[in-house]
């Protein structure tokens, strides 16, 4: 018995790819309703906020949340009276801790820029909802013309590529600080992680790889795009960036992972947290912002502050620090 070779064109092939993605697409929605996720739906609806800064906009979209064990709220070095009243006070006593993820959209002229781009559909059911938020914003991922990355965490990167390992926004630049880069594409780096991590590992060089011809890199104090300074909040990860934006008098500052908990990163900012590279340098990093940014009243959006992670930074009277929500002006 002979067989013929199936010829496939790019046409069909491209055809494909596209009815997958229609799929995929559906399939997600699907899943939503499964879940019982209203604050995932909420973000595929419309935009969680928008500010006006200067002339151009500034957005925060969902790409939904983590399943984290509660473990990741119990750290060392504080008694547990104590922290059962913090996590009673704001409301952190489940099961699990679910953090929000807060992907930050600037728009000004013809600049659409991403600060991170979400876990993509490889990390978490719960996350990788970008996508669905951009179509509900009517922005098409190629006309994304710019990507600046905090790090390069899972959740913060691997939605670099789309489900089929391919460019989710091929036009655009990506800027990352180039000791984080230097990091993660270093051939130690992967045998010097315990083996709990080693997948951030492998998905960083992964994506990174890829992305290679579309990578740019800064160091901190450089504008990296007009009106966008690279601020230094190492710790988290080597390379750790904040971003500020400086637009017709207005700041705000996007702060990434460099304060990640509404209740410890604020309150009891030195304590060591599981997912800090270097605890005790990530925790006076958060000491320092937070006095910056409660002395200077700065806005900030955080990846991982309740949505959508907009407001300031206010002292205690009792010492350390609060986050005060705000809605957009």
């Amino acid at each position: 018995m002979t067989t013929t070779p199936v010829v496939v064109s790019t046409e069909m092939m491209e055809s494909l790819r596209m009815n997958r993605r229609q799929f995929l697409h559906s399939a997600a929605l699907g899943s939503l309703a499964c879940l019982g996720a209203g604050r995932v739906a909420a973000s595929i609806d419309s935009r969680e906020l928008t500010a006006a800064i200067g002339d151009g906009s500034l957005s925060v979209l969902s790409d939904g949340h983590l399943q984290l064990p509660a473990s990741f709220l119990h750290p060392q070095g504080i008694d547990d009276a104590e922290l059962d009243d913090l996590l009673s006070r704001y409301q952190l006593t489940g099961a699990a801790y679910e953090p929000d993820c807060n992907i930050s959209l600037w728009q000004q002229g013809d600049r659409i820029v991403l600060f991170d781009v979400g876990a993509g559909s490889q990390f978490m059911s719960t996350a990788g909802r970008l996508p669905m938020a951009l179509e509900a914003a009517g922005i098409e991922p190629g006309s994304v013309t710019d990507v600046l990355l905090t790090h390069a965490h899972p959740d913060h990167l691997w939605g670099l590529l789309d489900d089929f390992d391919d460019l989710q926004f091929p036009n655009a630049s990506v800027r990352i600080h180039r000791g984080e880069l230097d990091y993660w594409l270093d051939g130690d780096t992967l045998g010097a992680t315990p083996e709990a991590r080693q997948s951030f590992v492998v998905g960083a060089q992964s994506r990174l790889g890829r992305a290679s011809e579309q990578i740019a890199t800064f160091e901190w104090g450089e504008e990296v795009l007009p009106g966008i300074e690279a601020i230094d909040t190492q710790g988290h990860t080597p390379g750790h960036t904040s971003f500020a934006l400086h637009h017709g008098g207005d700041s705000v500052l996007i702060v990434g992972d460099a304060l990640n908990n509404v209740a410890l990163s604020f309150e009891y900012p030195t304590l060591p947290s599981p997912a800090d590279q270097d605890p005790a340098l990530a925790g006076r990093t958060r000491t320092s912002l937070l006095d910056r940014m409660a002395t200077d009243q700065m806005r900030l959006i955080g990846f991982h502050l309740p949505t959508p992670g907009f407001g300031r930074v206010q002292r205690n009277p009792a010492g350390a620090y609060r986050f005060v929500a705000e809605e957009a002006q």
